[in-house]
């Protein structure tokens, strides 16, 4: 009976998202400001982008008007929408690794946040969308479905490069996501300038840096007991390189603890999601500190072990400032004393 109610529900809302238009028998007069505001965005629109689909191959779509209707989901999809002044355009939120930054969570505030922390398909076609932003992960078979079942009914996509669609993952990918957003929702002049920010604070800590020994590091995961290891083609490993840093075990993967001791970094950044657990970050570092059989590692008796959000360095958004600057801190600790 479940099956059965879903199934009609995923029917009823796919016919809505066809067949209905809105409509209204009331008209209103536009006023100047309407007129010069509706001439801007017929200047701007169409607009085409580049996003891919779950095959990782370019699919170009258009963009007639700015969406109104948005499915954001995950850390970096809900706060840049936040950054430029775009959240009284999500329908509905999901999937954040931590608490949105300070200066967003007013806007932030008045969100549809949802309790599923991956909206099935189900409940994102009862919101009726006109735009899903989220990751490459969302659009597989078990959730989302591919991007071309969206197209195919007037809801246009977008998946963040470093989520997986592109094949190596750069602050450059970041850059490009924000500025995308700006062209579709016709705020470039807003997407400019946070990627100006980034530009002006990776040429900043770069120079800063530059007459600063090779540092090693590693940046790694606890996942199911075992010891996952960022590569240099990672979005951290690319940071860490900018900064004039050296990924160990450059291609990432699985690694033991006698990996670990062998390799020997100067450093070690280990990833956190908190989702509301402040201890979080200590905790995964306390893996690290507390470990009697990693107690000869340079790092943890120089106590240069350092706790890092996984938003700050994976799919980082807006916070490609605030992961350029920890890592900055982390290769260098004596830079600013």
């Amino acid at each position: 009976m479940k099956k059965l109610k879903k199934s009609i529900a995923i029917i009823l809302s796919s016919i809505m998202i066809l067949g209905i238009t809105g409509c209204s028998g009331t008209k209103t007069e536009k006023t100047e400001s309407d007129v010069k505001s509706s001439s801007k965005t017929n200047l701007h629109y169409p607009v085409t982008i580049t996003t891919h689909n779950y095959k990782k191959e370019p699919v170009e779509i258009t963009f007639d008007k700015e969406p109104e209707n948005v499915v954001a989901v995950y850390q970096n999809s809900i706060e840049t929408m936040l950054a430029l002044g775009l959240g009284d355009k999500i329908k509905l939120a999901a999937g954040l690794d931590h608490d949105v930054k300070d200066e967003y969570k007013e806007a932030f505030s008045k969100v549809n946040y949802s309790e599923q922390f991956t909206p099935d398909k189900e409940t994102v076609l009862m919101e009726q969308p006109d735009f899903i932003l989220s990751w490459y992960s969302i659009f597989d078979d078990k959730r989302l479905g591919d991007v071309d079942y969206w197209h195919k009914n007037n809801i246009n996509t977008y998946m963040a490069l470093n989520s997986g669609a592109a094949e190596d993952r750069t602050v450059e990918n970041e850059i490009t996501d924000i500025l995308n957003l700006g062209k579709i929702f016709n705020v470039e002049d807003k997407a400019e300038k946070i990627a100006n920010e980034i530009n002006t604070k990776i040429d900043e800590v770069s120079k800063s840096v530059k007459d600063q020994k090779e540092q090693t590091t590693l940046i790694i995961e606890y996942m199911d007991g075992k010891i996952y290891t960022y590569g240099a083609k990672s979005l951290g490993g690319d940071m860490v390189t900018r900064l004039g840093g050296k990924v160990l075990n450059p291609e990432g993967g699985n690694i033991g603890e006698e990996d670990l001791i062998k390799l020997n970094p100067d450093s070690i950044f280990v990833v956190y999601m908190n989702r509301g657990d402040e201890k979080a970050g200590q905790e995964e570092v306390n893996k690290i500190l507390k470990n009697p059989a990693l107690s000869s590692l340079k790092a943890v008796k120089n106590n240069r072990v350092n706790p890092i959000p996984l938003g700050d360095m994976y799919c980082s958004g807006i916070r490609t400032i605030d992961g350029i600057n920890a890592f900055a801190k982390g290769l260098y600790p004596n830079l600013n004393k």
